[in-house]
Protein backbone atom coordinates (compact mmCIF):
# COMPACT_ATOMS: atom_id res chain seq x y z
CA UNK A 1 0.00 0.00 0.00
CA UNK A 2 1.23 3.52 -0.77
CA UNK A 3 1.87 5.66 2.25
CA UNK A 4 0.90 9.34 2.07
CA UNK A 5 3.74 11.64 1.14
CA UNK A 6 4.46 13.95 4.07
CA UNK A 7 6.48 17.13 4.43
CA UNK A 8 7.19 19.32 7.44
CA UNK A 9 6.42 22.51 5.50
CA UNK A 10 3.70 22.43 2.86
CA UNK A 11 2.36 25.97 3.09
CA UNK A 12 5.32 28.19 2.35
CA UNK A 13 3.82 31.66 2.14
CA UNK A 14 1.01 33.70 3.62
CA UNK A 15 -0.73 33.51 0.26
CA UNK A 16 -0.64 29.70 0.24
CA UNK A 17 -1.99 29.70 3.80
CA UNK A 18 -4.89 31.92 2.73
CA UNK A 19 -5.70 29.66 -0.22
CA UNK A 20 -5.59 26.55 1.95
CA UNK A 21 -7.77 28.26 4.54
CA UNK A 22 -10.32 29.15 1.86
CA UNK A 23 -10.72 25.54 0.77
CA UNK A 24 -10.48 24.14 4.30
CA UNK A 25 -13.28 26.38 5.55
CA UNK A 26 -15.59 25.98 2.54
CA UNK A 27 -16.38 22.39 3.46
CA UNK A 28 -20.12 22.76 2.93
CA UNK A 29 -19.96 24.62 -0.37
CA UNK A 30 -23.14 23.38 -2.09
CA UNK A 31 -21.77 23.85 -5.63
CA UNK A 32 -19.34 20.99 -5.16
CA UNK A 33 -21.16 18.90 -2.58
CA UNK A 34 -24.66 18.82 -4.03
CA UNK A 35 -23.37 18.01 -7.49
CA UNK A 36 -21.12 15.29 -6.08
CA UNK A 37 -24.01 13.79 -4.12
CA UNK A 38 -25.61 12.87 -7.44
CA UNK A 39 -23.30 9.87 -7.96
CA UNK A 40 -20.38 10.13 -5.52
CA UNK A 41 -17.91 11.83 -7.88
CA UNK A 42 -16.92 15.10 -6.23
CA UNK A 43 -15.33 17.58 -8.62
CA UNK A 44 -13.85 21.05 -8.25
CA UNK A 45 -14.10 22.27 -11.82
CA UNK A 46 -16.68 23.47 -14.31
CA UNK A 47 -18.48 21.79 -17.19
CA UNK A 48 -18.49 21.65 -20.96
CA UNK A 49 -20.86 20.51 -23.67
CA UNK A 50 -24.40 21.07 -24.95
CA UNK A 51 -27.01 21.68 -22.26
CA UNK A 52 -30.32 19.86 -22.05
CA UNK A 53 -32.40 23.01 -21.63
CA UNK A 54 -35.54 20.95 -21.04
CA UNK A 55 -34.53 20.79 -17.38
CA UNK A 56 -35.83 24.35 -17.05
CA UNK A 57 -39.29 23.13 -18.08
CA UNK A 58 -39.53 20.67 -15.19
CA UNK A 59 -42.20 21.26 -12.53
CA UNK A 60 -40.97 23.59 -9.82
CA UNK A 61 -40.65 20.79 -7.28
CA UNK A 62 -38.24 18.88 -9.54
CA UNK A 63 -36.58 21.70 -11.47
CA UNK A 64 -33.63 22.48 -9.21
CA UNK A 65 -32.71 18.83 -8.76
CA UNK A 66 -32.79 18.39 -12.54
CA UNK A 67 -30.57 21.44 -13.04
CA UNK A 68 -28.05 20.16 -10.50
CA UNK A 69 -27.96 16.77 -12.19
CA UNK A 70 -27.41 18.43 -15.56
CA UNK A 71 -24.61 20.62 -14.19
CA UNK A 72 -22.96 17.53 -12.75
CA UNK A 73 -23.27 15.72 -16.08
CA UNK A 74 -21.45 18.62 -17.73
CA UNK A 75 -18.61 18.73 -15.20
CA UNK A 76 -18.28 14.95 -15.47
CA UNK A 77 -18.06 15.36 -19.26
CA UNK A 78 -15.25 17.87 -18.78
CA UNK A 79 -13.28 15.36 -16.70
CA UNK A 80 -13.85 12.60 -19.26
CA UNK A 81 -12.63 14.91 -21.99
CA UNK A 82 -9.46 15.72 -20.05
CA UNK A 83 -8.70 12.07 -19.30
CA UNK A 84 -9.08 11.24 -22.97
CA UNK A 85 -6.07 13.46 -23.69
CA UNK A 86 -3.61 11.63 -21.41
CA UNK A 87 -2.38 9.32 -24.14
CA UNK A 88 -1.69 5.55 -24.00
CA UNK A 89 -2.10 4.91 -20.27
CA UNK A 90 -1.95 1.29 -19.01
CA UNK A 91 -2.57 -0.39 -15.67
CA UNK A 92 1.16 -0.13 -14.98
CA UNK A 93 1.24 3.65 -15.44
CA UNK A 94 1.39 6.17 -12.63
CA UNK A 95 -0.60 9.41 -12.84
CA UNK A 96 -0.56 12.63 -10.85
CA UNK A 97 -3.56 14.87 -10.24
CA UNK A 98 -1.99 18.20 -9.23
CA UNK A 99 -4.48 20.13 -7.16
CA UNK A 100 -6.77 17.13 -6.73
CA UNK A 101 -9.61 18.66 -4.73
CA UNK A 102 -12.09 16.10 -3.44
CA UNK A 103 -10.72 13.55 -5.89
CA UNK A 104 -13.47 13.01 -8.44
CA UNK A 105 -11.27 13.09 -11.53
CA UNK A 106 -8.59 10.90 -9.95
CA UNK A 107 -11.25 8.31 -9.18
CA UNK A 108 -12.45 8.43 -12.77
CA UNK A 109 -8.86 8.03 -13.99
CA UNK A 110 -8.27 4.90 -11.92
CA UNK A 111 -11.56 3.38 -13.03
CA UNK A 112 -10.74 4.15 -16.66
CA UNK A 113 -7.11 2.97 -16.72
CA UNK A 114 -6.73 0.70 -13.69
CA UNK A 115 -3.43 2.33 -12.71
CA UNK A 116 -2.03 4.06 -9.67
CA UNK A 117 -3.09 7.68 -9.23
CA UNK A 118 -1.65 10.15 -6.74
CA UNK A 119 -3.29 13.44 -5.89
CA UNK A 120 -1.75 16.42 -4.13
CA UNK A 121 -3.50 19.36 -2.50
CA UNK A 122 -2.61 22.05 0.03
CA UNK A 123 -6.05 21.63 1.62
CA UNK A 124 -5.88 19.08 4.42
CA UNK A 125 -9.67 18.86 4.40
CA UNK A 126 -9.76 17.99 0.70
CA UNK A 127 -7.02 15.38 1.13
CA UNK A 128 -8.92 13.72 3.97
CA UNK A 129 -12.21 13.79 2.07
CA UNK A 130 -10.66 12.28 -1.06
CA UNK A 131 -8.85 9.53 0.86
CA UNK A 132 -12.12 8.63 2.59
CA UNK A 133 -13.84 8.31 -0.77
CA UNK A 134 -11.06 6.06 -2.06
CA UNK A 135 -11.20 3.90 1.09
CA UNK A 136 -14.98 3.48 0.78
CA UNK A 137 -14.40 1.99 -2.66
CA UNK A 138 -11.56 -0.25 -1.49
CA UNK A 139 -9.06 1.68 -3.62
CA UNK A 140 -6.69 2.92 -0.93
CA UNK A 141 -3.79 0.93 -2.40
CA UNK A 142 -4.11 2.45 -5.90
CA UNK A 143 -5.61 5.88 -5.25
CA UNK A 144 -3.79 8.04 -2.72
CA UNK A 145 -4.10 11.71 -1.86
CA UNK A 146 -1.33 13.66 -0.17
CA UNK A 147 -1.18 16.92 1.77
CA UNK A 148 1.56 18.38 -0.34
CA UNK A 149 2.50 21.42 -2.38
CA UNK A 150 2.32 20.84 -6.14
CA UNK A 151 5.45 22.99 -6.54
CA UNK A 152 7.43 20.46 -4.49
CA UNK A 153 5.64 17.14 -4.41
CA UNK A 154 8.37 14.94 -2.95
CA UNK A 155 7.58 12.30 -5.58
CA UNK A 156 10.53 10.53 -7.21
CA UNK A 157 12.10 12.10 -10.28
CA UNK A 158 10.99 10.55 -13.59
CA UNK A 159 8.37 8.34 -11.94
CA UNK A 160 5.18 9.79 -13.46
CA UNK A 161 3.73 8.88 -16.85
CA UNK A 162 1.18 11.69 -17.03
CA UNK A 163 0.10 14.72 -15.00
CA UNK A 164 -2.96 16.88 -15.21
CA UNK A 165 -4.10 20.16 -13.70
CA UNK A 166 -7.76 21.01 -13.84
CA UNK A 167 -8.41 24.66 -12.96
CA UNK A 168 -5.60 24.76 -10.40
CA UNK A 169 -2.70 26.53 -12.12
CA UNK A 170 -4.02 30.00 -11.23
CA UNK A 171 -2.79 29.46 -7.67
CA UNK A 172 0.91 29.00 -8.42
CA UNK A 173 3.92 30.36 -10.30
CA UNK A 174 3.83 28.62 -13.68
CA UNK A 175 7.61 28.51 -14.16
CA UNK A 176 8.10 26.81 -10.79
CA UNK A 177 5.18 24.48 -11.45
CA UNK A 178 6.40 23.30 -14.83
CA UNK A 179 9.93 22.87 -13.53
CA UNK A 180 8.51 20.42 -11.00
CA UNK A 181 6.37 18.68 -13.61
CA UNK A 182 9.34 18.34 -15.94
CA UNK A 183 11.28 16.72 -13.09
CA UNK A 184 8.47 14.30 -12.31
CA UNK A 185 7.59 13.19 -15.84
CA UNK A 186 9.29 10.35 -17.62
CA UNK A 187 10.85 11.17 -20.98
CA UNK A 188 7.93 11.49 -23.35
CA UNK A 189 5.48 11.86 -20.48
CA UNK A 190 2.26 13.78 -21.02
CA UNK A 191 0.89 16.89 -19.30
CA UNK A 192 -2.73 17.98 -19.75
CA UNK A 193 -4.05 21.30 -18.51
CA UNK A 194 -7.53 22.81 -18.49
CA UNK A 195 -7.49 26.36 -17.23
CA UNK A 196 -8.99 29.78 -17.38
CA UNK A 197 -6.52 32.44 -18.54
CA UNK A 198 -6.86 36.07 -19.44
CA UNK A 199 -6.39 37.31 -22.98
CA UNK A 200 -3.20 39.37 -22.91
CA UNK A 201 -3.68 40.41 -26.53
CA UNK A 202 -6.40 42.75 -25.30
CA UNK A 203 -4.32 44.04 -22.37
CA UNK A 204 -4.25 43.25 -18.66
CA UNK A 205 -6.93 41.68 -16.51
CA UNK A 206 -10.40 42.93 -17.28
CA UNK A 207 -12.72 43.97 -14.48
CA UNK A 208 -14.60 40.68 -14.81
CA UNK A 209 -11.39 38.62 -14.54
CA UNK A 210 -10.38 40.63 -11.47
CA UNK A 211 -13.75 39.79 -9.89
CA UNK A 212 -13.08 36.08 -10.45
CA UNK A 213 -9.64 36.45 -8.86
CA UNK A 214 -11.18 38.12 -5.83
CA UNK A 215 -13.84 35.44 -5.41
CA UNK A 216 -11.40 32.50 -5.41
CA UNK A 217 -8.29 34.23 -3.98
CA UNK A 218 -6.44 33.27 -7.14
CA UNK A 219 -4.15 34.96 -9.65
CA UNK A 220 -5.35 34.19 -13.16
CA UNK A 221 -2.39 34.11 -15.56
CA UNK A 222 -2.16 35.63 -19.02
CA UNK A 223 -2.50 33.10 -21.79
CA UNK A 224 1.05 33.62 -23.07
CA UNK A 225 2.65 32.73 -19.72
CA UNK A 226 1.55 29.11 -20.07
CA UNK A 227 3.52 28.66 -23.27
CA UNK A 228 6.55 30.60 -22.02
CA UNK A 229 6.72 28.48 -18.86
CA UNK A 230 6.30 25.23 -20.80
CA UNK A 231 9.00 26.16 -23.29
CA UNK A 232 11.38 26.94 -20.42
CA UNK A 233 10.84 23.48 -18.93
CA UNK A 234 11.00 21.03 -21.85
CA UNK A 235 7.24 20.77 -22.24
CA UNK A 236 6.15 20.96 -25.89
CA UNK A 237 2.46 21.67 -26.63
CA UNK A 238 0.97 19.26 -29.15
CA UNK A 239 -2.65 20.41 -28.87
CA UNK A 240 -4.33 23.65 -27.83
CA UNK A 241 -8.12 23.92 -27.85
CA UNK A 242 -10.26 26.89 -26.93
CA UNK A 243 -13.10 25.44 -24.86
CA UNK A 244 -14.71 28.82 -24.18
CA UNK A 245 -17.75 28.21 -26.44
CA UNK A 246 -18.18 24.79 -24.84
CA UNK A 247 -18.30 26.08 -21.27
CA UNK A 248 -20.53 29.14 -21.72
CA UNK A 249 -23.74 27.00 -21.73
CA UNK A 250 -22.71 25.49 -18.36
CA UNK A 251 -22.48 28.97 -16.85
CA UNK A 252 -25.74 30.08 -18.43
CA UNK A 253 -27.50 27.07 -16.91
CA UNK A 254 -25.88 27.68 -13.51
CA UNK A 255 -27.57 31.08 -13.29
CA UNK A 256 -30.84 29.17 -12.87
CA UNK A 257 -29.61 26.86 -10.08
CA UNK A 258 -30.00 27.15 -6.32
CA UNK A 259 -26.21 26.68 -6.07
CA UNK A 260 -25.48 29.89 -8.02
CA UNK A 261 -23.02 32.04 -6.09
CA UNK A 262 -23.02 35.29 -8.04
CA UNK A 263 -19.72 34.54 -9.76
CA UNK A 264 -21.65 33.39 -12.81
CA UNK A 265 -22.02 36.97 -14.05
CA UNK A 266 -18.29 37.84 -14.17
CA UNK A 267 -17.51 34.48 -15.80
CA UNK A 268 -20.10 35.04 -18.51
CA UNK A 269 -19.06 38.67 -19.05
CA UNK A 270 -15.38 37.74 -19.30
CA UNK A 271 -15.99 34.89 -21.71
CA UNK A 272 -18.39 36.79 -23.93
CA UNK A 273 -16.28 39.96 -24.13
CA UNK A 274 -13.22 37.90 -25.05
CA UNK A 275 -11.06 38.93 -22.08
CA UNK A 276 -10.99 35.39 -20.65
CA UNK A 277 -10.44 32.00 -22.29
CA UNK A 278 -11.05 28.43 -21.16
CA UNK A 279 -8.18 26.45 -22.67
CA UNK A 280 -7.10 22.85 -23.00
CA UNK A 281 -3.34 22.49 -23.45
CA UNK A 282 -1.71 19.11 -24.08
CA UNK A 283 2.08 18.94 -23.89
CA UNK A 284 4.77 16.24 -23.95
CA UNK A 285 8.02 16.28 -22.07
CA UNK A 286 11.07 16.11 -24.34
CA UNK A 287 14.76 15.57 -23.64
CA UNK A 288 17.16 18.38 -24.56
Amino acid sequence: MNTPIQAPTVLRSEYQKSVANYWNTNQNDPVNLLLGHVDGYYHHHYGIGPVNWKVLEEPEAKRDDSIIRELHRLEHAQAEYLLGKLGPITKDSRLLDAGSGRGGTSLMAHERFGCQVDGVSISEYQVGFANEQAAKRGLGDKLKYHFRNMLDTGIDTGSIDAIWTNETTMYVDLFKLYAEFSRLLKDGGRYVCITGCYNDITGGRSRAVSEIDAKYICNIHPRSDYFKAMAANNLVPIEVTDLTPDTIPYWELRTHASVATGVEDPFLRAYKEGSFHYLLIVADRIVR
